[in-house]
């Protein structure tokens, strides 16, 4: 495979990245090592569903450089759809953890942005601790907003852009951190920006992790709902069921 473009599989009108954990990792290597610039986003069957009634954020998600898949339901549907079956799931919560490890291996710097105050440094402290040398150039956490006033976005982009991190991990939920990537890759000097959810938390320990015959099963996402039910609720038992008659609707239309 070419280490700079991977295949993307047509789900519900999101093309999907159809590379595995371990290839991921290793683009992100070749990225960093060419000096490249590149734009990530992991995404799970709410973003499909979101892109699937907003042409924008669907143009953020077809023309990033990986479109990651974050979710059992994703492969279901590549099986259900027939054009292409995904290799496997890339989410957050695994490719975070792994990849910290792969860049104190190889050298690679980071920033941390985004996420409740404090949890960035304390996933700095955690990552520091286990990994003794790992450079960690700066963590930062912007006021909650759903949108950033221009003087905010500044200060972000002068924060990231002085520490010069090979790879900037970005924790503002999605699809507000993919389309705050988007908007300012240009402006970053950075080679990797990627939005990578609440897995800030889970990596620095604040939150646990769902069993792994859960995630293997595809009810990854039932832990979390009986974890955080209030704030969940819409996600799982409003958005996400729209996603069936999406699928049936290509699958049947084309």
């Amino acid at each position: 495979m070419n280490q700079n473009i991977a295949p993307k599989i047509n789900i519900a009108g999101t093309g999907i990245s159809n590379v595995s954990l371990s290839e991921t990792m290793d683009m992100f290597d070749q990225w960093i090592a060419e000096g490249l610039k590149k734009r990530v986003c992991v995404t799970p069957v709410n973003c499909v569903v979101w892109a699937n009634q907003n042409p924008t954020l669907k143009s953020i998600y077809n023309n990033a450089d990986l479109t990651l898949c974050d979710g059992v339901p994703l492969i279901w549907a590549s099986k259900f759809l027939g054009n292409g079956i995904l290799k496997g799931r890339v989410t957050g919560l695994d490719l975070l953890p792994q990849y910290i490890e792969r860049c104190y291996q190889k050298g690679h710097s980071q920033y941390f942005l985004g996420a409740k105050e404090g949890v960035g440094e304390l996933l700095q402290k955690v990552s520091e601790s286990k990994y003794p040398g790992i450079k960690i150039k700066g963590v930062y956490s912007p006021p909650f907003a759903e949108e950033f006033e221009a003087e905010e976005n500044e200060k972000m982009i002068a924060l990231i852009n002085e520490a010069a991190p090979d790879i900037l991990w970005v924790s503002l939920t999605a699809p507000k951190q993919d389309r705050w990537i988007a908007k300012h890759i240009d402006q970053l000097n950075v080679h990797i920006a990627i939005g990578i959810g609440g897995a800030f938390e889970v990596a620095a320990g604040t939150i646990d992790r769902a069993p792994i015959w859960m995630q293997k099963n595809g009810l990854e996402w039932l832990y979390r709902f009986y974890k955080e039910p209030k704030r969940l609720f819409r996600r799982y038992m409003i958005e996400a069921p729209q996603f069936i008659p999406m699928l049936l609707k290509q699958k049947f239309r084309g």
